[in-house]
């Protein structure tokens, strides 16, 4: 009876992981069968539509980025014109520009495409970039970020890559324990492996030929695109009274990343 059972769960997970890449194969055909039009087929598609028909359909990608911002949940093309430009597919490349150009102007914001092969976008805050303040995920202001951000500070600090369990280690000695359910922040293995990874903040990675298997974490796309690697450093070095400077290798790749950008 048992053995049946067993039988039948590895059944349904094998089934579950052929649709769920079946699902994701979809997406990617679909976005696969979507060609960037060429300037003149825009300027067609514009003559056949109104001003008024091309602010609504803009105002409705602003509103699905920003919907989909709050969660930090990063926007794929293939889902955009799905969902959202839909029949307007022609004149896509000016919608994404008058899109783009109201997160700016309106918001503060920067639309930028932090996955060019499967053309995935995020919006990160153009203003605070500009002013060379601190970043919402560089200044902490809600706890979540803040376990976010300790994260991203022992990867750094560690050459960019580490294995899971001393990113668990550090935060058994800051209280909180993986393995148990936290106040704040609940499951605090599924906030790091799954919400953080989701939202491109973390890459959690399998490390090859291990047994058992292991893990190891890198930073995501979307950190790279919004958190400096220069305020970091400046943070471990109050944290440990000491100078910036004197973490040779991490201060020479933060201030080139910063000169960079």
């Amino acid at each position: 009876m048992s053995q049946r059972k067993r039988l039948s769960n590895t059944q349904s997970s094998s089934q579950n992981k052929r649709q769920s890449s079946s699902s994701v194969t979809q997406e990617e055909d679909e976005d696969a069968t979507f060609t960037q039009p060429s300037t003149s087929q825009v300027q067609r598609g514009l003559e056949k539509l109104t001003p008024a028909q091309v602010d609504q359909k803009t105002a409705e990608v602003v509103q699905y980025f920003l919907m989909k911002d709050q969660k930090k949940i990063p926007v794929r093309r293939a889902d955009l014109v799905k969902y959202v430009v839909k029949d307007y597919r022609t004149i896509y490349p000016e919608i994404i520009k008058r899109a783009a150009r109201t997160f700016e102007q309106v918001f503060g914001l920067k639309l930028v495409e932090i996955d060019p092969k499967h053309h995935m976008y995020i919006l990160v805050n153009n203003l605070e970039t500009a002013t060379s303040r601190a970043a919402p995920v560089e200044c902490p202001t809600n706890p979540k970020m803040g376990l976010l951000f300790v994260i991203l500070s022992v990867i750094f600090m560690k050459g960019g890559t580490v294995k899971e369990n001393l990113i668990w280690n550090t935060l058994k000695k800051l209280r909180v324990d993986p393995g148990q359910k936290h106040e704040e922040f609940g499951d605090v293995k599924k906030v790091v492996t799954d919400e953080f990874v989701r939202q491109k903040y973390l890459e959690y990675l399998r490390i090859p030929h291990t047994e058992p298997v292991e893990y190891e974490f890198r930073w995501g796309p979307r950190a790279d695109a919004e958190v400096s690697k220069a305020r970091i450093l400046e943070f471990m070095g109050k944290l440990h009274e000491q100078d910036p400077r004197s973490w040779t290798q991490q201060y020479r790749e933060a201030h080139a990343t910063q000169n960079s950008s």
